[in-house]
């Protein structure tokens, strides 16, 4: 048992302890905070360090290991739309993946700054280049993780024709690769010294938010269209209800 008293007083939570409401997130051991290689070892650091991703975005490589993070996202995000694409066939095979990849990287952008002021408002010490990281590190963990659902989402775009059903599956992988790219960010915000979870929640419903709308900003993502991208203004619920809609069947009129 240890036994505190004036001269030995109990050691004062972190910053990061304080931003996650008092459960203790451990500093990085030293093997997380091994050097990150190429491409290869970004991506294992990802998924089994990313403590250590963290400290090294904050250090003097930040610049590139931002950039092979950013090319996780644009490969895998790529490399899955290509399947999004398999459902459809035609010019979907290229257009589904310029779309996937441009729209991921568009909802980063237009939301980073927002991302940076709460984390201000929050009482953290991040910098604008620690923000570009941890968004960095949240897309490329979402693309990692709809990668890893590529083959399932294939086999699935093969054996059904509903639009509706294909796209609700993808939405579902996006949704859970939403979650863990959204624990790496908050993560992030930890161990900088964010105090508050409610910023971090708030903004998160607003990259989500934009995410879905620019699944109908940039439709047809599963199905087939006459155009790149739509002519018609749309709000994501309206463009769902009519896919929904339009994929029931219909029942034949009898006399």
């Amino acid at each position: 048992m240890n036994d505190y008293s004036p001269s030995n007083p109990p050691p004062l939570p972190t910053a990061a302890a304080t931003a996650s409401g008092g459960v203790l997130e451990a500093e990085p051991n030293a093997a997380e905070l091994a050097p990150i290689g190429g491409l290869g070892g970004m991506l294992e650091a990802l998924l089994r360090r990313p403590r250590g991703v963290l400290h090294h975005l904050s250090g003097s490589e930040a610049a590139r290991l931002i950039g092979l993070l950013l090319l996780i996202a644009a490969v895998g995000a790529a490399l899955y739309g290509v399947v999004v694409g398999t459902f459809s066939g035609g010019i979907q095979l290229w257009a589904a993946p310029v779309k996937i990849t441009a729209g991921l990287f568009f909802c980063g952008a237009i939301c980073l700054p927002s991302l940076y002021v709460f984390a201000c408002l929050t009482g953290s010490v991040a910098r604008i280049n620690d923000v570009v990281g941890m968004v960095a590190g949240l897309l490329a963990l979402m693309t990692l993780l709809l990668f890893s659902f590529a083959p399932v989402a294939w086999v699935f775009s093969q054996s059904t024709q509903s639009v509706a059903a294909m796209g609700s599956m993808h939405l579902l992988f996006w949704l859970i690769a939403t979650f863990f790219g959204a624990r790496f960010l908050y993560r992030g915000m930890a161990r900088l010294g964010a105090r508050s979870k409610g910023a971090f929640y708030f903004w998160m419903i607003i990259f989500v938010l934009v995410a879905l709308q620019m699944t109908t900003a940039l439709r047809p993502l599963v199905g087939k269209a006459d155009t790149f991208l739509p002519k018609e203004k749309m709000f994501f619920l309206q463009h769902w209800g009519e896919a929904f809609s339009a994929d029931k069947p219909t029942t034949p009129k009898t006399d």
